[in-house]
């Protein structure tokens, strides 16, 4: 099937057959969809061993940890915090890196070790650092990884700082997503080196930036595909709750009101998300979901300053909007989706990514082609 797909290449199939996803799955599990963003219910090999095996060698993602191993039991957690990914986002990340013999990678975020384990078959373990930031979830990996007799290193720390003792790398990979690519890891990265990445803004949306390494210390490339990883750990997003904003509850209040023609439906697409969340980065967003498909869509700053909301209704051509604070944070929503009609509704591909010593940018197309940023 992933050949099929074309996210499992025929240099990737000797590691493949050599080391089994099973190995990498814990006997309790919850799969989730292709989208990563929601879990089934928990499955026990040692309860209903078909319908694991069916799950593991299923392409979706399998969470392993809710809430940092805080939760217990069977049912599902407030947060997935480790999982083993789907397999064609493995292997399509692994392609994107375009690993050479002798080549020297940094994998940031160990998880089960199922990546790392490949990663050490084709290149062999001395040329494979992982680092993980959970101590269990880095021992209970170690264990499997011998187990197929494959010991690269395995750090225990945060992977925003990557691993100096080990450079320079060749290579460096992350499975977890990001929203500012740390600079340690341009740091430790040789000249030419290849960095594969979930990126994406706090507002939603994420895709995989593939970056090289160049002078002075300048990684530039475009993303390559879109992706729904869990947060690296020292990067995760804290939004203030929305009744800290002001008579938000006592929507509307004094709000302005007024309609507008563009649909919550329609910028609500993973590359609208991102789009939105580069153009304004310091804009969240929540949902209150009603009846028949209907629903409310908050806009908030993270100065806790303004909002907006807009309420959808199936079959509706005009939608009511609310707008309250000294920003108009849906006229700004409106401005971003004008932008991306006008050039052309761009998604993941035509995006590229800039990382300097001195910050990161966006750009479409072009390098020399910069993605607004409106400042509040």
């Amino acid at each position: 099937m992933l050949l099929e797909k074309g996210a499992l290449t025929s240099d990737w199939v000797p590691a493949f057959k050599a080391v089994p996803r099973d190995a990498f799955v814990p006997d309790r599990l919850w799969p989730g969809t292709a989208g990563g963003n929601r879990q089934g219910e928990v499955i026990d090999r040692n309860t209903d061993p078909a319908r694991w095996w069916e799950k593991v060698y299923s392409d979706v993602p399998l969470t392993t940890q809710w809430d940092d191993g805080a939760h217990t039991g069977t049912d599902k957690g407030r947060a997935p915090t480790s999982s083993n990914s789907m397999p064609k986002m493995v292997f399509s990340m692994l392609g994107a890196l375009s690993v050479e013999r002798g080549n020297r990678v940094l994998e940031i975020g160990t998880g089960t070790g199922w990546n790392a384990a490949l990663l050490s078959h084709r290149l062999g373990p001395d040329n494979v650092v992982t680092v993980e930031v959970d101590p269990s979830v880095a021992e209970e990996a170690r264990r499997r990884l011998a187990a197929v007799d494959l010991n690269p290193l395995s750090v225990v720390g945060d992977g925003a700082h990557g691993y100096p003792d080990g450079a320079p790398y060749d290579r460096v990979v992350a499975t977890c997503g990001i929203s500012t690519v740390p600079y340690d890891w341009i740091e430790q990265a040789a000249e030419g080196a290849v960095v594969v990445a979930p990126w994406g803004p706090p507002y939603g949306g994420q895709g995989v930036a593939r970056l090289r390494v160049g002078e002075g210390g300048v990684a530039m490339g475009r993303f390559v595909m879109s992706s729904a990883f869990m947060r690296l750990r020292d990067q995760r997003d804290t939004f203030p709750p929305t009744d800290t904003f002001p008579d938000a509850s006592n929507w509307p209040s004094t709000a302005s009101r007024r309609t507008t023609a563009l649909s919550p439906d329609d910028m609500g697409a993973w590359h609208h998300m991102f789009t939105l969340g580069v153009q304004v980065p310091d804009m969240f967003c929540r949902v209150e979901w009603g009846k028949a498909g209907a629903y409310r869509l908050w806009l908030l700053d993270m100065g806790c300053t303004s909002w907006a909301t807009v309420d959808y209704e199936p079959g509706r051509t005009e939608f009511e909007v609310a707008e309250y604070g000294p920003r108009h944070l849906w006229t700004e929503a409106e401005a971003v989706m004008s932008w991306w009609r006008e050039k052309g509704e761009p998604r993941f591909e035509r995006y590229g990514l800039t990382v300097t010593p001195h910050g990161q940018r966006v750009w479409l197309d072009s390098p020399d082609d910069l993605v607004p940023v409106r400042a509040p």
